[in-house]
């Protein structure tokens, strides 16, 4: 398990007011994004909509979806464009890996929340940028890195409800101001040999398995072959058997198996809705325990495993059936073999070339007002929208200087 839960007192961390880091780290950005996540070219579409928004006064907030670790850097290239710094949420968990990092992210802009629990401070500080129109606010709205570039998961209500408050602020204000939400789609294009890049990670897998390279398969049988394993070794530890339905049903019924005992011990009852909300809900409860340290050594190791059983669950929730068909993309394939290794060794090797595509949407204007007796949030809604259509076409899109692709599939 990644180390994405920390079991410390949570101090918010606000963002820093400078802009002279800011600049530095864009001049340094592609380099990063090239040696450290292979992303070796990119492109920028539709800047101009949120430069308008800009030019017009309004408080902005980018909503892109999160499919790579990299992405915050990915849609910071947007800020040397727009010729302002970004503030973006960041996950508390990312201020507590080493010093470095907990010392440059509120310099480059970037402010904590606790995703465990209610976190006032970072509400306050998300709708004061957005009141004062400074600079744009990023929020990634799926909350975590999905590494599902063609399928788009839930979008946290936090989202609206954060515009919807600053709009409610700058409404107030004389002359009275707008907030505009901007989607911001990301996609990456994987320009290499993709056989000859996933070869060695499937055969490690393999090994780990005790089987030999199956490199005799077509690379999607032996992609399909690993997974169906991984899922079956799974369903044995937890259900004693392999259980038999479609690959959606054999995934929502081991999400099912992890979070539903959790849920009636915590809860008093199992809950409704998208894996990642019903996870939050349990870590929110189990949590503060063992922060307080009020609990024996036994218990905690207790309370660790089920908190273990929360991120498995959370990795399943976004294997997508859809991604083993005849339709599956080289881009699928490698974010599917880039999660299996992630999910054995949490860790994933750096795979080349990558290519960025990050393209804004039109703004969305936020009503002070939420409209009564709606389902989803229309803000929500609108953002859905745009993300997928552009997710759609980015994905129909050759990317300027991209080679061919290679090798058989």
């Amino acid at each position: 398990m990644q180390n994405i839960i920390i079991d410390k007192p949570y101090r918010f961390v606000p963002p820093k007011p400078g802009t002279f880091w800011p600049k530095l780290v864009r001049f340094v950005l592609p380099i990063y994004l090239n040696k450290s996540h292979g992303v070796e070219t990119y492109e920028l579409f539709g800047v101009e909509r949120l430069q308008a928004s800009i030019e017009a006064g309004h408080g902005i907030m980018l909503t892109p979806n999160h499919c790579r670790p990299c992405d915050p850097m990915v849609t910071s290239l947007l800020s040397e464009r727009i010729g302002r710094p970004l503030n973006i949420i960041a996950s508390w968990h990312l201020f507590m890996q080493n010093r470095l990092l907990a010392w440059i992210l509120p310099r480059v802009g970037a402010f904590s929340i606790y995703r465990e629990g209610m976190d006032r401070e970072a509400l306050k500080c998300a709708i004061q940028i957005l009141t004062e129109a400074r600079r744009p606010l990023v929020l990634f709205p799926e909350g975590v890195i999905t590494r599902t570039n063609d399928r788009l998961n839930y979008l946290m209500e936090g989202t609206a409800f954060i515009a919807r408050s600053a709009a409610k602020q700058r409404a107030g204000l004389k002359p009275p101001g707008k907030v505009v939400v901007h989607p911001v789609a990301i996609r990456y294009s994987f320009g290499g040999d993709i056989a000859k890049t996933l070869a060695p990670v499937l055969e490690d897998i393999e090994q780990r398995l005790t089987w030999r390279a199956l490199s005799d398969k077509p690379l999607l049988d032996r992609i399909a072959k690993v997974g169906l394993a991984l899922l079956t070794l799974k369903e044995m530890e937890y259900f004693g058997e392999r259980q038999t339905g479609t690959l959606r049903q054999r995934l929502d019924g081991l999400i099912d198996r992890l979070l539903g005992p959790l849920e009636q011990e915590w809860l008093k009852g199992k809950r409704n809705g998208d894996a990642t909300t019903r996870i939050k809900t349990i870590r929110t409860a189990i949590l503060p325990d063992i922060v307080a340290g009020d609990i024996t050594e036994e218990e905690r190791v207790r309370r660790w495993q089920q908190l273990a059983d929360t991120y498995l669950a959370q990795q399943i929730a976004f294997y997508p059936p859809e991604y083993f068909g005849e339709l599956t993309t080289p881009d699928q394939m490698l974010e599917t073999v880039e999660r299996y290794e992630e999910d054995l060794t949490d860790k994933v090797h750096i795979h080349r070339p990558l290519h960025a595509t990050v393209e804004v949407g039109e703004a969305i204007e936020v009503s002070p007002t939420r409209e009564r007796g709606v389902e989803v949030d229309p803000v929500i809604a609108k953002i859905r929208g745009q993300l997928e259509t552009m997710l759609a076409r980015l994905k129909t899109m050759r990317p300027v200087g991209m080679p061919g692709r290679q090798g058989h599939l």
